[in-house]
């Protein structure tokens, strides 16, 4: 019940409003009645007009960056049908020898109690303890590249990193991290070792991006003034499972190489197949990044993200 009261992360923010300010600008622009700490969700932009959130020179074309002219025919191919599809692919994107380092690093984190394991299998937020990983995901011809496959301005904003596979059943990042307008995140997955079908495999519903953006009312679960909605996740998922076998997408299974790099879209579904050999580990990490010229905010908790 605690978990539900609005008024309990309103309280959280009180104590984080540096990494709020990003969204006040943003709701006095779009009309909304909001402080850095109120709750918000997808309801609150109805009518809202996302133009005027827009600023700054035109996003560059993303043929016109520096990552995809040194990509090579076949990567630019899978760049070229990002649109279509909902994710691209590079493989081969880091050496060997920067995956062992990445490995390395987690592992001197995870036994000196810098990272715990959370909810089951997830390595949080790497990149807040390590400028050696910080700085490789955030240097400028990345992030170039993600602003266009964007057309807004990339910022990281989260890590997780695994050593077992997440069996996470099929969803879009859309539900937890949410932008205004919508869209404006982008999640990025490199494998850390070879991954084979017992090491639970990301899956993947090429097209599914352009679905419907399925939030908080589109299962009742959007709550009152003051409490969240009352349901489970499991209810979400469901929902998105049901969603998915009613259309003629064809579900896939990502079989990385050490070194590959997965980019897909805001509202792509996707999720992680069964661990079948918990003897085999399955060394991976991800990134989101979000739009800054967007509102960044959590859809099911309803709480503006810290940036």
């Amino acid at each position: 019940m605690l978990r539900r009261l609005k008024i309990a992360y309103s309280l959280y923010n009180l104590f984080n409003r540096k990494r709020l300010d990003h969204n006040v600008a943003a709701y006095d622009k779009l009309g909304l009645e909001k402080t850095y700490f109120s709750p918000v969700s997808s309801k609150d932009f109805e009518g809202k007009d996302p133009a005027k959130l827009k600023e700054g020179k035109p996003a560059i074309r993303v043929t016109e960056t520096e990552l995809y002219r040194s990509l090579p025919a076949a990567d630019r191919a899978s760049v070229d049908a990002f649109e279509e599809v909902g994710y691209c692919v590079l493989p081969n994107f880091i050496d060997a020898e920067v995956a062992d380092r990445i490995n390395e690093e987690i592992d001197r984190m995870v036994k000196d109690g810098t990272l715990t394991y959370q909810y089951n299998s997830k390595l949080m937020f790497a990149i807040r303890h390590s400028d050696r990983l910080r700085d490789l995901w955030t240097n400028e011809r990345l992030t170039e590249f993600l602003s266009a496959l964007l057309q807004g301005r990339a910022r990281l904003f989260q890590s997780i990193n695994f050593t077992q596979g997440s069996q996470q059943k099929t969803h879009s990042d859309s539900i937890h991290m949410t932008t205004f307008p919508l869209g404006g995140l982008l999640g990025v997955w490199l494998a850390l070792e070879d991954i084979g079908p017992d090491q639970g495999p990301l899956h993947y519903y090429p097209g599914s991006h352009k679905m419907p953006y399925y939030l908080n009312p589109e299962y009742d679960n959007e709550g009152d003034w003051w409490r969240t909605g009352e349901k489970l996740y499991g209810d979400y998922e469901k929902m998105i499972a049901e969603k998915v076998a009613a259309t003629d997408y064809e579900r896939k299974t990502f079989l990385a190489k050490k070194g590959d790099l997965f980019i897909w879209h805001a509202n792509l579904l996707h999720g992680g197949e069964p661990h079948l050999n918990k003897e085999l580990t399955r060394k991976s990490m991800v990134l989101h990044y979000f739009d800054v010229e967007r509102v960044c905010y959590h859809e099911i908790t309803q709480r503006p993200a810290l940036m």
